[in-house]
């Protein structure tokens, strides 16, 4: 009787040997540039050890794709888009795709049409930053076209992908606290219009920082998500009847844009009016006084929605990974020790 046959070493066989996951050991057996040195040496002692052979003929067929990434973001006029989108394009060019690029200008029915023709082109991966209003349905139908897909500094509600994120609760509540810090009683946050997790996530640390110190905002007003209706409400903010000591900003497009309305009204932003933004774009940085902002590494959001993808791309099943990046505070001199109003509108 003949002894059986012994059984053929797998890439899972390969990844538990190496200590890594098999969409690692994947990518080191096709010379993938992303995986670091030491773990190619490692997986590729492991596949000796083992009598690992790479199926070429298998892998051929597995490798009939496109080489074309979709990315969707609601709004390239943002400078943090395009810096995401360049964290995301040096992570994927190195692996050898190709980026279609799409702005879906928070317009969830553009964003339908961009999805339909991604996946008529064959795309083997989608990176979306959803639209204002999508919906649950919407997320997981791409699910089911079996197109792996990775959700970027918005998640959807009830949906289960891989979501590369920033701590914008965190990010905010810091923001706050530095402010009360500095004496401010009276904050204000101009948020915008139109709701999803970000903008929801930002509100929530806003409000925690100030309940934590026994404080309620001095006003929360919507704004549309530019420069110049910022620029515009600037007048309002001032003529309230409780006017803020400081204002908290969703975003740096809309500080940077209250930062100019301000500057025409002839207030003094850092010693009349305290300013705090979003994002730190490098624009917070030339204005002048300079706009303090959430850091939040635009660069490395993409590049870890890129990664995400690529280990979706080679393991279809496995299980969703949500990545949160921390924030930093980066003071500028928009921000300082709190001043009172007087009843006409100007700092005393």
């Amino acid at each position: 009787m003949k002894g059986k046959a012994a059984k053929q070493a797998t890439l899972l066989d390969v990844a538990q040997k190496a200590g890594v996951s098999r969409a690692t050991a994947s990518l080191v057996v096709r010379k993938s540039p992303l995986v670091s040195e030491t773990t190619r040496v490692i997986v590729e002692e492991a596949m000796e050890e083992l009598g690992y052979v790479y199926n070429l003929s298998a892998a051929r067929l597995r490798a009939a794709r496109s080489r074309t990434v979709g990315a969707i973001v609601p709004n390239l006029t943002n400078p943090f888009f395009s810096i995401m989108l360049s964290g995301m394009e040096s992570v994927l060019e190195a692996a050898g795709l190709v980026v279609i690029l799409a702005n879906s200008s928070e317009d969830i029915h553009k964003q339908a049409a961009f999805i339909r023709r991604m996946r008529e082109h064959a795309v083997d991966g989608l990176i979306i930053c959803p639209a204002k209003g999508t919906t649950t349905e919407q997320i997981r139908n791409i699910q089911d076209w079996n197109l792996p897909v990775v959700q970027a500094l918005r998640v959807v509600a009830d949906t289960r992908t891989d979501y590369s994120g920033i701590d914008y609760r965190g990010g905010m509540a810091a923001a706050t606290r530095r402010l009360i810090a500095l004496g401010h009683r009276q904050i204000g946050f101009v948020s915008i219009e139109g709701h999803h997790s970000a903008e929801a996530a930002r509100l929530e640390g806003f409000r925690s920082a100030l309940a934590e110190n026994g404080l309620a905002p001095a006003f929360i007003v919507e704004c549309e998500t530019n420069s110049q209706a910022a620029r515009a409400l600037a007048p309002a903010l001032l003529q309230l009847p409780n006017p803020a000591s400081a204002i908290a900003c969703f975003n740096d497009v809309i500080g940077l844009g209250l930062h100019r309305g301000l500057v025409d009204l002839g207030v003094r932003i850092g010693k009349e009016v305290s300013l705090f933004g979003f994002d730190d774009v490098p624009e917070a940085d030339l204005v002048s006084p300079g706009l303090s902002s959430v850091s939040t590494d635009p660069h490395g959001v993409g590049e870890r929605a890129a990664r995400l993808l690529l280990r979706r791309i080679a393991e279809p099943d496995t299980p969703a990974e949500a990545v949160i990046a921390p924030t930093s505070i980066v003071e500028r001199p928009s921000i300082g020790p709190a001043a009172s109003l007087t009843t006409s509108g100007r700092r005393d």
